[in-house]
């Protein structure tokens, strides 16, 4: 499989990912308890950190050495956008999470993760669409 197509193929599970948190799962939290979501989302973020991380982990990877084995300006592009996605996560959205699980959250929070998330949205679709074209064209 050649980079461009691994490229796609982690970039489009991001893709698919995104969708389902941000039309499932972070609507889905406001029809938890307090007790029941610190619980609740304990156990996911855990689970989900399985299927995270490695999609993210290999998406960075991938455009980092697309950057410099094949360098473009669109590579360049694409992991900067990677890298404002890494960043959005750990310094906007894990302490969102924190504040869920330790019982510190509410209707604020969770409307502020639906709201914000659709950065990550846009920007996990420009990265597929971008590396989409520079696959096809």
């Amino acid at each position: 499989m050649s980079i461009q197509l691994a490229s796609l193929v982690f970039d489009f599970g991001m893709v698919v990912l995104i969708w389902i948190v941000q039309l499932v799962v972070y609507p889905g939290l406001k029809f938890y308890q307090k007790n029941d979501l610190i619980q609740w989302h304990k156990r996911y973020i855990i689970k989900i950190a399985y299927v995270v991380m490695p999609l993210m982990i290999g998406q960075l990877s991938l455009a980092i050495v697309k950057v410099f084995t094949m360098f473009s300006p669109d590579h360049l592009i694409i992991l900067a956008l990677i890298t404002f996605v890494w960043i959005s996560t750990f310094f906007q959205f894990l302490p969102m999470h924190n504040q869920i699980s330790f019982g510190d959250s509410d209707d604020l929070i969770l409307d502020q993760l639906i709201r914000k998330n659709w950065f990550r949205t846009v920007l996990l679709i420009l990265v597929f669409l971008g590396n989409l074209y520079g696959f096809i064209g």
